[in-house]
């Protein structure tokens, strides 16, 4: 089997601390190639039509949406797609220019991206993000001064936690400590997802009990706690299978698996195929 051709997109190095938005209007891009970002995206849509494939699932391009996309995430837009928004980019070093407070939304919303990939939005909520949008493009087009950066990181900072109300993942649970040792643990499950599956070793890390954890979870974002793990380590395993010719017994032992037949049993229960089915899919298409 051949490996699959992606593109791997940086921001324009041109672009002073890895920062950029635009506003669009047209085809998000010309081709339906394969694209392997090494930072993190936001495009907001207020008109729109096409497709576009995240980590191999497809979303409709359709108005009034958000779609979230994670550093490291693969994704391709068919060949007949229009958007009419903005798109914003920030590398890992430009956000650390963001005030500390403002980190738990980005682990929320970046760390793991799968729960909230697309974003539908009703007119008051898209009214303010565009309006956040739009100053945040003024900024970054007017002359360059001392401190340009860390205003541009500032309005980031205010559009994050915008973005992470909407989702509703900062206002569900029943207290700001809960808030905080939630996105204390996505932060900690994108970080050893690979290494570590057990929802018992994240709590025990974390100073609490596992049932603790799994409460919290369940009201801070109405997902389990182990949907959380399982998430990172599908993503990761589509990847893998997608865009590498590693053969399934070196993935599995890769995402830290027992046994091959241990990571295929895991696979096929998430989605319904098996490893070699899901590759086979994309061998087909010529991808």
């Amino acid at each position: 089997m051949h490996a699959a051709h992606i593109l791997n997109m940086d921001i324009n190095p041109a672009l002073k601390d890895s920062f950029s938005v635009e506003e669009i209007s047209g085809q998000l891009f010309e081709d339906d190639a394969l694209r392997r970002i090494s930072f993190n995206e936001l495009i907001l849509v207020k008109e729109g039509h096409g497709a576009i494939s995240i980590d191999g699932t497809t979303y409709n391009i359709t108005p009034h949406s958000l779609f979230v996309i994670s550093k490291g995430q693969v994704y391709a837009v068919n060949g007949h797609n229009h958007l009419e928004g903005y798109i914003l980019q920030f590398g890992d070093c430009f956000w650390e220019k963001a005030p500390a407070s403002a980190s738990n939304c980005k682990a929320v919303l970046f760390n793991d991206p799968s729960g909230h990939q697309q974003m539908q939005l009703n007119q008051p909520d898209e009214d303010a993000l565009v309006s956040l949008m739009q100053t945040i493009l003024d900024e970054f087009n007017t002359p360059d001064y001392v401190n340009k950066a860390d205003a541009l990181a500032a309005y980031l900072k205010i559009l994050m936690i915008k973005i992470a109300n909407i989702n509703s993942l900062l206002h569900q649970g029943h207290s700001t400590i809960e808030h905080k040792i939630y996105r204390e643990y996505v932060e900690l499950v994108s970080k050893e997802y690979r290494n570590t599956h057990e929802v018992s070793e994240y709590a025990e890390k974390l100073g609490i009990s596992y049932r603790q954890l799994a409460d919290l979870c369940k009201r801070c974002s109405g997902r389990r706690a182990k949907d959380i793990i399982n998430g990172q380590l599908i993503a990761e395993a589509k990847r893998l299978l997608q865009f590498s010719s590693k053969p399934v017994k070196e993935i599995s032992y890769l995402l830290h698996f027992a046994t091959p037949y241990q990571f295929s049993h895991f696979f096929k229960k998430e989605t319904q195929v098996s490893p070699n089915e899901y590759r086979t899919q994309f061998v087909k298409i010529g991808i």
